[in-house]
């Protein structure tokens, strides 16, 4: 009957390392130590500004209230289109078959500019 082998632990297989090599083993496991805890410590700040977040919301910046000021349209007039941009609002009225741009600002409401495109 042959001799069976026995399974060895590990430990009894291994081949000891000379210094070079253990060095090297202690420097990687300092180097997966410091990037262990590096990320914990960026995972720990991230928790942290959610949870001041969380605590301390930022309420939003109230609107200023829009004055109610009229400006008339010229008779049969009618607005085609608007826009708002850069604090100024632009309204594009049809009036006697000419198209007439009007640009008011925004915070006034007072008549900046007007173009007026007619058909040659």
């Amino acid at each position: 009957m042959a001799a069976k082998k026995k399974n060895l632990p590990a430990q009894d297989t291994e081949v000891p390392l000379d210094p070079q090599q253990e060095a090297m083993v202690r420097k990687l496991k300092r180097m997966a130590v410091f990037s262990s805890i590096l990320m914990i410590g960026g995972f720990l700040a991230i928790f942290a500004v959610i949870g001041y977040r969380l605590s301390n919301p930022v309420s939003a910046p109230q609107a200023a209230p829009i004055p109610a000021i009229t400006n008339a349209l010229p008779k049969g007039s009618r607005v085609i289109s608007t826009a708002v941009s850069d604090g100024r609002i632009v309204v594009t009225i049809e009036r006697e078959g000419r198209t007439e741009v009007r640009v008011f600002d925004l915070s006034t409401l007072q008549l900046r500019g007007t173009l007026r495109l007619e058909p040659q």
